[in-house]
């Protein structure tokens, strides 16, 4: 059983980590809608300043949403990073985008050291150690839990639905990253109460500053159900009053000035948190049950396999702390009008630790055959990236060409022959990998993680190297923005404004980023940018078609649907 707990080596974790969060991040351009708005939010502290650090705004609109904290951060990184960055890029606003995702390492590092040191504080515990050998042998404690600590962190890697948003300007890597920080907190509590709680109560009050009640609720309403009476923690309850204490005065002092400096903007943030709750429907109910299973994969059954196998110790802190992590955001989100990507984003953290706590239970031949599926998936979808490409490249196989050439219409084909070497690249260390798998039958528990974990990474990184182009182009509004932008130059006057009619709040973010187009809001304004479909503007049911004159129309050459429209009202 002690070679079972043999661990990774440091260089391991080290490049996955590094190839995980490193691809995709750079080298395009931010892309609708939360991605573009968490980067305009920033831009428009740093251009305007006052208020808008306390109360984020795109341009002139009130981003009443959320909160504050990633875009101090991030403005933070614009300023003091964009300045050297500039001397190597084109343009300011290249080194802008380039500088505001490095507070992308700051989440990716919390996340991964919280949930590898929370893991290994749990692992390490009598509780979830293996029985004694008649003759000895048995794993000790540290190195059990680092094995399975190695585990959570290549599962939380691995777990498909948070590869690309934790590469986004957005609350949501650092909403993860805050989760994490409050597991790894309440694990600590179990040996260091006061750190633990001084921890947890910072972890607590930058979810809320990060995504508001929506965010924070899930992880609140965690942490006093794992300090029931009967569990190991509930003598350490006196802490969480520090946890409180702590919390609700981070949280005061953004709240007391932002709500003397904005009662509006205040009033709708409160409104939007109030809203965003209702009663479970079954039609949310099901949408949710049927996109999570995509979102956690390939951690969920191994979390459900590890809520059965461990059921008569569910009151142990490696099951009990994760399960409540996990069980309060799904409650949470059956009770929220929209629920998506990042209210499920709070499941993969606890997902993740459960199903690294399954793999001692599992038999040798459900590992293999766990090794053998992520072998003939990672290979089949390695092989079909690389398929499309060439398709994409060469019209050849013609089907395949056809339905790419549909989504990317205009796109002026073209090979990057560095990113094809660092594709080619991957694509041989996932067969080094495999082969490494299957010849070496290491014997180590965490052996069933490291191809999930692989494959994930290898199949981001033909995405992000062979195909980023197309979908940048495909996804990015750089160039619509620009002919808008001229078309403003060319139509608007001295004394004239432009007011938006229908713009999506990802449309006009992508506007101000790229461009720096702000729109008024005085019902004065002569010119109207409109944003809605090519089939109202066929039909002529499109606002003002009988009482304007359009001065120009404009849309992404890949966007069949949506398009926008200049608008010079006629004066009655």
């Amino acid at each position: 059983m002690a070679t079972a707990t043999v661990k990774l080596p440091r260089r391991f974790l080290l490049l996955v980590g590094l190839v995980y969060i490193l691809a995709g991040l750079f080298f395009r351009d931010p892309w609708k809608t939360d991605d573009v708005v968490g980067l305009a939010t920033m831009l428009t502290a740093l251009d305007v300043g006052g208020k808008t650090w306390l109360l984020p705004q795109i341009g002139v609109l009130a981003h009443a949403q959320d909160g504050p904290l990633i875009t101090w951060v991030g403005a933070f990184c614009i300023w003091l990073f964009s300045p050297i960055i500039s001397l190597f890029t084109p343009t300011q606003i290249d080194a802008a985008i380039i500088a505001s995702r490095f507070p992308n390492f700051i989440w990716f590092g919390l996340l991964t050291a919280s949930v590898w040191y929370g893991t290994y504080l749990l692992g390490r515990r009598p509780e979830p150690q293996p029985l004694p050998l008649p003759f000895g042998g048995e794993p000790n404690e540290r190195d059990y839990g680092r094995m399975l600590a190695d585990a959570a962190l290549l599962l939380i890697v691995a777990t498909v639905g948070i590869v690309w948003r934790m590469h986004e300007t957005s609350e949501v890597p650092a909403i993860i990253a805050f989760q994490a920080l409050a597991f790894y907190s309440v694990a600590r509590m179990l040996d260091h109460p006061v750190s633990g709680s001084v921890t947890l109560g910072i972890a607590l009050a930058a979810a809320f500053l990060t995504r508001g009640w929506i965010g924070a609720l899930p992880i609140m309403l965690a942490v006093p159900c794992i300090f029931w009476w009967r569990g190991p923690l509930w003598a350490h309850k006196k802490w969480l009053v520090v946890t409180a204490a702590l919390c609700i005065t981070l949280i005061l002092l953004w709240w007391i000035p932002a709500r003397r400096a904005g009662p509006y903007w205040t009033d709708t943030w409160l409104l939007w948190n109030t809203t965003s709750f209702t009663w479970p429907h079954l039609a949310e109910t099901l949408k949710v049950f049927r996109d999570l299973p995509w979102f956690l994969w390939p951690t969920w059954p191994l979390a459900l396999l590890a809520i059965w196998r461990w059921r008569e110790w569910l009151a142990a802190p490696h099951i009990w702390i994760p399960l409540m992590f996990l069980v309060w955001p799904l409650v949470v989100m059956l009770c929220l009008v929209d629920a998506f990507e990042p209210e499920y984003s709070l499941m993969a953290v606890p997902a993740a630790v459960l199903a690294a706590f399954s793999l001692p239970t599992l038999r040798r031949g459900i590992v293999n055959t766990l090794d053998w599926f992520a072998v003939m998936c990672f290979s089949l979808i390695t092989a079909t990236v690389w398929l499309g490409w060439i398709a994409l490249q060469t019209g050849w196989p013609g089907q395949i060409s056809h339905n790419i050439a549909r989504q990317t219409r205009g796109y002026d084909v073209f090979i990057s022959w560095p990113a094809v070497g660092f594709a080619v690249v991957g694509t041989l260390a996932w067969f080094a990998l495999v082969r490494w798998r299957l010849h070496s039958k290491p014997a180590g528990l965490w052996r069933g993680t490291v191809l999930s974990a692989g494959g994930l990474i290898v199949t981001w990184l033909l995405l992000v190297t062979l195909w980023m182009p197309a979908l940048d182009y495909v996804r990015s509004y750089r160039t619509v923005s620009g002919e808008l932008a001229q078309a403003l130059a060319t139509y608007v006057g001295p004394n004239e404004c432009v007011r938006a009619q229908g713009v999506g709040t990802g449309q006009r973010a992508s506007f101000l980023v790229f461009n720096d187009i702000n729109f008024s809001y005085g019902s004065e304004c002569s010119l109207v940018l409109q944003q809605t479909s090519s089939d109202s503007v066929r039909e002529g049911t499109a606002a003002y078609s009988d009482t304007g004159t359009i001065l120009w129309q404009g849309r992404r050459a890949a966007e069949r649907h949506e398009i926008f429209r200049l608008i010079r009202l006629r004066t009655p």
